[in-house]
């Protein structure tokens, strides 16, 4: 059933009034909070696995395609690494409350800057009822409230997952309405939380392109996005074969339907003879699709009939899918300009033994991760001691890259004084 926009603004309104307590709620009323979240969702598998089975379901039949369908999908293993991620959380320091600076002015005035929450955090995101709880537990261990909306995809999904994470963190001691679940997938009830002004302090869409036009369009809250991922991998000319095939391989085929996976790889001119077949075939037996531009065509020996020339538009497309464009470039500065022009700022990675290479490349490539000789698929909250994350912002302002627990903070200043007053 949908949510209405009178009843958006109702969970907004909530959620707000519990951010004023979350504030000041000590850090171990939060981690037993976290903690009882993992012990519900440890003990309802079966319950979150029925819902997500009418999801799975429902997106076969809506043919929602093989990448969004391994999105939307939960198991027992899936669950059991959604509780770990959430005992990870509450494992961490608590950045409420951290002092970032502080000084003493010649006139003996005390500035300390102080890491704050933001108060209310809205996510949008589509087909991950991961995210439900990867995000509620981010934003409540950094004392904000929370509104969820997600896809109609895994509405089932996610509504028992909120259910849950909302009533286990309350009978710990949180305050109601600290957790808010929009229902459904109306434009209207999208527009409605996107013009939340002075109620939610930030929203954070989680999802491809057309989410992101359709928010550019409404919204008057901030809005941090954590958008696409065209990310490329570059094997240099001085690159180890060995290294370079399994890098490739990782980033394209391990899991090809998420932000952090390649889309295209670049190859230098001076090792392509030798290095592209060789890695066109491996890619193509795992079932790669192949899409070359003309240099690349001309190294692939008895894969030409198989290959499609790529388009102008593949080179600025998110696959997500088990796909790849291919090109062969020049130079490391090439690599860097070809990324400059279509790459969407979130992670980008070279193969190469040459330092000087590997320091232009983190130097000239603009983007919220670069790698050097490793994969793009560690892009992750996770997998950077974070816990777990809310997305990728591919953003400068205010964070940038995966989004934790201090990127889910602002600050205040606190100074203090004995009887100060200003000349």
């Amino acid at each position: 059933m949908a949510t209405t926009t009178s009843q958006v603004a109702e969970i907004c309104a909530a959620a707000r009034k519990a951010a004023r307590v979350l504030g000041s709620i000590d850090t171990y009323t939060k981690n037993a909070a976290l903690l009882a979240i993992s012990r519900a969702l440890r003990e309802c598998v079966p319950e979150i696995l029925e819902a997500n089975e009418l999801d799975l379901a429902a997106g076969a039949q809506a043919d929602i395609g093989d990448a969004l369908l391994d999105r939307l999908r939960l198991d027992e293993s899936r669950i059991a690494d959604i509780a770990h991620a959430v005992e990870a959380i509450a494992a961490l320091p608590d950045p409420v409350g951290e002092v970032i600076d502080g000084h003493r002015l010649p006139n003996g005035l005390d500035i300390r800057k102080v890491r704050v929450p933001l108060g209310v955090v809205a996510v949008v995101y589509e087909a991950r009822p991961n995210v439900t709880i990867d995000a509620a537990a981010l934003c409540l261990k950094s004392g904000n409230a929370i509104v969820l909306r997600g896809s109609s995809t895994a509405a089932h999904s996610n509504a028992v997952l909120a259910s849950l994470a909302g009533q286990a963190v309350i009978d710990a001691g949180l305050p109601p309405g600290c957790v808010g679940l929009i229902a459904g997938n109306g434009r209207e009830e999208l527009a409605e939380l996107a013009r939340q002004e002075g109620v939610v302090d930030l929203l954070i869409p989680r999802g491809g392109e057309g989410l992101k036009a359709a928010l550019e369009e409404v919204a008057t809250v901030p809005v941090m996005y954590a958008a696409s991922g065209i990310c490329h991998v570059s094997v240099d000319a001085s690159a180890d074969f060995g290294m370079a095939k399994a890098i490739v391989m990782n980033a394209k085929t391990q899991r090809p339907g998420v932000c952090n996976a390649a889309e295209t790889l670049l190859v230098h001119s001076g090792i392509a003879p030798a290095f592209l077949p060789g890695m066109l075939r491996e890619l193509a037996a795992v079932g790669v699709e192949l899409r070359v531009d003309e240099r690349a065509r001309s190294l692939a020996g008895e894969l030409d009939a198989s290959l499609i020339d790529a388009a102008a538009q593949d080179w600025e497309t998110e696959y997500l899918s088990m796909r790849i464009a291919v090109a062969v470039v020049d130079s490391v500065g090439e690599a860097i300009d070809h990324i400059e022009r279509y790459g969407s700022g979130h992670s980008e990675a070279i193969v190469t033994g040459d330092t000087a290479a590997a320091r232009a490349f983190q130097r000239g490539v603009d983007a919220a991760c670069v790698y050097v000789n490793a994969s793009t698929r560690f892009t992750d909250g996770g997998e950077f001691g974070m816990g777990a994350e809310i997305g990728n912002s591919t953003q400068k302002l205010h964070a940038r890259g995966p989004i934790g627990l201090r990127e889910l903070c602002t600050f205040k200043y606190l100074v203090e004084g004995a009887g100060h007053v200003r000349a």
